[in-house]
């Protein structure tokens, strides 16, 4: 129940909404949609490529939101306490790229290039806050659940600076979103946490790219989020005064996110070559409208079709209006922020540190390790510190944060409830997929270094979403409990086997800055897991997977040198020069290796025992460095709790592989590692034939 408390502050809230907008006339607007409209179906056109159908129906709502509500800094992209604006729907480009171009992000002569060879407008939108877009659209449902991830990430800035973080996040989502299973997560979270700063505008246009949306979704969508906690609004989506009137309401709601439900006409305004309406057809979904259908629409849009690239007078003006609007709302609060910052200096500092992306200084030489525990024992103890250390810090975990040991964060906060943000931990619930986008949506607001754990084999549910922070540059870090076989009596359906060799692809894959598109540390003690914490907390620009044991592991020998690992692979303390024979390996199998060689060295083998805990940071050494490491033509023997392709890539076509080739088996680790080989007998039997 509301107080009345509540209910003056919403209708106070609500008045002041409506006296500071300066209404814009419906005939501009509509104007303005149609310029959208114009744009987009003329990007398609001479790109003879994409979706303009989708774009013309949701001119409406993004000509209002941009020409009147959104507020950001047109002069500084990066700042912190801008609104931010999701698009769901990739696809959708030629939309955003078109207000974009409007609020003077994009030239016309970029938005011909669209879908061209080094054009800054792909056919789907990414991430480049110089230009106003703040994430890459890539499969549908991802876009709006890092809108929840940004609306939480603003709830945490909000609950230590106050009014200075007071942004809104907006979001754009399409029937394919909704439809995606990844909408239920999100909708579940952002309701669950009362994500009273989260507007989503559902463009409900009744038409996909091969059907009608009533084949194929028949339930009651508004009943849905409102059964999520969610505030809906139904609107006529084409209408900017029910839009504004939305948004409006939406804005002053104190209690629960708002998804406007804004029904749509595809392809609005379009016609066919005989000039009949060609709107809310599938055809006009994902192909260009073509021919006299091209030419006929232009028309109606008020455009014309041998000039169509352009903008009308009238419109350029409103958007120059609000260029000029938001320079004097920025102006206001840049010093709001500069009055706050010189009564709270500390706080101040604190917020620059938080969006500088610096870490704080931390002596990782004083974790002390238990020796011999598992590594996700010891993952809990660095989390622990981490905890403590850095105060911008958002540790995820999808219902196993006592398995996957992300409670050792856990326990020095406390979890996120509605009304509440001061803690810094987010129970997602069992979602791997949503957790993850969620994260990246935190990392995409920014001012927050975030990782989310589970176990290794759910990280298939998470492979969208780790692809899409790999192409963004984003430093999640994916922790990932339960590495191998040895999750034992669970069985097959628990137990990792080709996952690792799926994650470690992704050190081989380069993003476009050249570099590999992920960090994928696996270490092999207590010790290694230090420095492996240590390398992933240091890695900004790309994200992170952390894979971990379930089992408890022996320590590496005395006076082992861990910070080595920082190269990817180096020699294990104890190994001899000039070996007969290199035995490689990753996590928990090294100490295997180590107990194998002691039995080949009493038959007078010389062994050199090689940790790669990264083959992509090896690979990034000098050739020098890994040459000593790994001598070409030397005979190397590798061991993998995974598939033998994990590495094949290191052993070479002299070298041997003894992995796992099937499915894994419910039955005790250690009864499992004798049945499968994974014993030091085994590895002294497999090198002694090689030799």
């Amino acid at each position: 129940m509301q107080t009345v408390e509540t209910v003056c502050y919403r209708i106070l809230k609500i008045s002041a909404i409506l006296i500071s907008k300066d209404m814009n006339d419906s005939k501009l607007m509509n104007r303005a949609a149609d310029n959208i409209r114009i744009l987009a179906a003329s990007m398609v056109e001479k790109a003879n490529s994409g979706h303009p159908g989708g774009a013309m129906g949701g001119a409406d709502f993004i000509n209002v939101l941009f020409s009147e509500y959104l507020i950001y800094d047109p002069a500084n992209p990066d700042w912190e306490a801008r609104d931010r604006f999701f698009l769901d729907p990739g696809h959708m480009s030629p939309m955003l790229y078109s207000v974009l171009a409007l609020a003077g992000k994009y030239s016309l002569d970029e938005l011909k290039e669209f879908r061209q060879w080094g054009s800054p407008t792909p056919g789907h939108p990414e991430r480049d806050l110089s230009r106003g877009i703040e994430n890459t659209s890539g499969p549908l449902g991802q876009g709006h659940t890092f809108a929840v991830g940004a609306a939480i990430a603003a709830k945490f800035m909000k609950a230590r600076f106050n009014e200075v973080m007071n942004q809104t996040i907006y979001a754009y989502i399409s029937d394919g979103g909704i439809q995606e299973e990844i909408s239920q997560g999100s909708g579940r979270i952002a309701g669950a946490l009362g994500l009273d700063n989260l507007i989503m505008f559902y463009d409900s246009n009744d038409i996909q790219l091969s059907t009608e949306t009533r084949d194929v979704t028949v339930e009651d969508t508004a009943k849905k989020y409102e059964a999520w906690g969610w505030k809906v609004l139904e609107i006529n989506g084409n209408d900017p005064v029910a839009i504004r009137k939305a948004l409006d309401e939406a804005k002053a709601e104190q209690e629960q996110p708002t998804l406007i439900i804004g029904k749509t006409v595809m392809g609005k305004g379009a016609r066919k070559a005989d000039g009949s309406s060609y709107e809310a057809n599938c055809a006009t979904h994902g192909a260009p409208l073509g021919g006299d259908a091209y030419t006929n629409t232009i028309n109606n849009l008020g455009g014309d079709p041998t000039n169509p690239f352009m903008f009308f007078p009238e419109v350029a003006e409103l958007y120059a209006k609000r260029k000029a609007e938001l320079a004097k709302i920025v102006a206001e609060k840049y010093a709001e922020k500069a009055t706050w910052a010189k009564a709270n200096p500390e706080a101040a500092n604190k917020l620059e540190a938080f969006f500088s992306g610096k870490m704080p200084s931390i002596d990782w030489s004083a974790i002390e390790q238990k020796a011999g525990n598992a590594t996700r024992a010891a993952s809990a103890t660095v989390l622990g510190t981490l905890a403590t250390h850095v105060e911008n810090m958002i540790v995820a975990s999808a219902d196993l944060s006592n398995s996957d040991k992300t409670d050792g964060f856990l326990k020095k906060t406390h979890s996120f409830k509605k009304g509440d943000f001061s803690g810094a931990f987010f129970q997602a619930g069992v979602s791997e997929l949503t957790m993850a986008c969620i994260c990246i949506g935190m990392s995409l607001h920014g001012g927050v270094v975030t990782a989310c754990g589970t176990f290794f084999v759910f990280s298939d549910y998470m492979k969208p979403a780790i692809r899409m922070a790999a192409l963004m540059e984003v430093p999640v870090k994916f922790i990932w409990s339960h590495d191998a076989f040895r999750v034992g009596e669970d069985g097959p359906t628990h137990e990792p086997v080709e996952q690792e060799a799926q994650i470690r692809l992704m050190e081989k894959m380069k993003n476009h800055k050249g570099h590999n598109s992920m960090l994928v540390l696996r270490p092999a003690d207590v010790e290694e897991t230090t420095v492996a914490w240590k390398l992933a907390m240091e890695n900004t620009s790309t994200p992170t997977g952390l894979i971990f044991s379930r089992q408890n592991i022996a320590n590496l020998p005395a006076g082992n040198d861990y910070s080595q690992a920082a190269k990817g692979a180096y020699i294990v303390k104890g190994s001899e020069e000039n070996p007969d024979i290199i035995l490689v390996a990753s996590g928990s199998e090294v100490s295997t290796l180590v107990a194998g060689a002691e039995l080949l060295r009493k038959d007078g083998v010389k062994i050199r025992i090689v940790s790669v805990p990264s083959e992509g940071l090896f690979r990034n050494q000098p050739k020098e460095y890994q040459e000593s490491i790994l001598p070409t033509g030397a005979k190397i023997f590798g061991l993998t709790a995974g598939l033998p392709v994990t590495l094949e890539g290191l052993t070479g076509y002299n070298g041997k592989v003894w992995g796992l080739e099937s499915f894994g088996f419910s039955a005790p680790y250690k009864v499992l590692d004798e049945k499968l080989g994974f014993t030091a007998e085994n590895v002294y039997k497999q090198v002694k034939a090689m030799l």
